[in-house]
């Protein structure tokens, strides 16, 4: 089984390279387009240098438009203006994976947020490092209503709705079934995954049938939850498994990290002061979020309570432990998805490999 999972996941591997939820839909160049009129409302509140349009570290390119929820980070730190702070002019866009790939590896994207369905695309080539942990939660499995699926044990058999084969709804799907001993392998036959390109797609296929379960990236799930439409059978926030893990990380371009390791850090920074920010002031996060169009949710009470569940860390959690909270994570999942065949590399060589101490100071 395990020879079987690593084919199919090396197979997929160069088409995974995705951030959570992020669209797999070709980037276009006016999508592309800057967008620093934020930095512009606020000028009053910037720095000389921010003013004068000097930036330590130029123009970079942080793949920030994918609709996601769950990217709040991304897009404080730039409305808040933290990664002008840093010295950087950012310029949020639309990125597929040949554009992620691309800008990674010639070092012209210096960062991206992702979750652990990159490990496999990293033991293909993609030079990156994991950095940092950005947060927790944002998956939720869901059935019918009068559905008589209750549990992982009630999955045997059962057809599986996934944004695609490969990526983390798929992994996490695997994951929590291997650990029930139910086989993943779909050469074994004891599951069945179907991909839907849309999540709207894939609660039409979960109401005709079509599938028993859909796998869904946060709101859509929750959004449908409260409406009455479908029952919760997981949440990664709160499954034994996952709860308290990161579900994103944030991963660095390897030729920056050695060129200019600087630069990470003070990427790090602003990051990390965003994430501290919406500990804060998550009703404040929703509220830009929407008004700012960075993502699609119109209720908002719904989504500060799904902003809360991804455990973004305070100040005090950002201290000397953090880093090893972030490489333990690293670990865990790495000896989650060798055990069912996902990686190939021995888990200790590929979680040194991978994971790369940044130090922010």
């Amino acid at each position: 089984m395990k020879k079987k999972m690593s084919f199919i996941a090396a197979a997929l591997a160069a088409l995974t390279f995705a951030s959570c939820a992020v669209s797999e839909a070709p980037a276009d160049n006016n999508s592309n387009a800057e967008t620093t009129s934020a930095q512009a409302e606020n000028v009053a509140e910037s720095t000389p240098a921010e003013q004068s349009g000097e930036f330590k570290y130029g123009k970079i390119d942080i793949p920030g438009k994918d609709g996601a929820l769950c990217g709040a980070p991304i897009y404080i730190a730039y409305e808040n203006g933290y990664f002008a702070e840093q010295g950087f002019d950012v310029n949020l866009i639309s990125a597929d994976f040949e554009t992620r790939k691309i800008g990674l590896n010639n070092g012209t994207i210096p960062i991206v947020n992702g979750d652990f369905q990159f490990f496999p695309s990293i033991e293909n080539g993609i030079d990156v490092k994991v950095v940092d942990g950005l947060h927790e939660g944002c998956i939720k499995f869901a059935v019918k209503p009068d559905s008589d699926i209750k549990t992982v044990e009630d999955l045997k058999g059962k057809k599986i709705g996934v944004d695609e084969i490969g990526g983390t709804p798929h992994q996490v799907a695997s994951l929590w079934l291997e650990n029930a001993g139910i086989s993943a392998d779909p050469a074994k036959g004891e599951v069945t995954f179907l991909p839907f390109s849309d999540g709207n797609l894939e609660f039409a296929a979960l109401e005709s049938g079509e599938i028993d379960v859909a796998a869904m990236w946060d709101p859509l799930g929750s959004i449908h939850e409260k409406a009455g439409d479908v029952k919760i059978i997981f949440d990664l926030g709160t499954d034994e498994y996952f709860a308290d893990h990161f579900c994103c990380f944030l991963y660095a371009s390897t030729k920056v990290l050695n060129e200019n390791p600087d630069e990470v850090a003070a990427l790090l920074r602003a990051y990390r002061k965003a994430q501290e920010w919406i500990y804060e002031n998550p009703e404040q996060t929703v509220d830009i979020i929407v008004n700012k169009n960075y993502a699609s949710i119109e209720d908002k009470e719904l989504a500060v309570k799904l902003v809360k569940s991804y455990g973004y860390p305070s100040a005090a959690e950002h201290d000397d432990s953090w880093d090893k909270h972030v490489e333990d994570d690293v670990k865990y999942f790495v000896n989650g998805l060798s055990q069912i065949g996902y990686l190939e590399t021995p888990p200790e060589e590929f979680a040194q490999k991978i994971y790369q101490k940044v130090d922010v100071n």
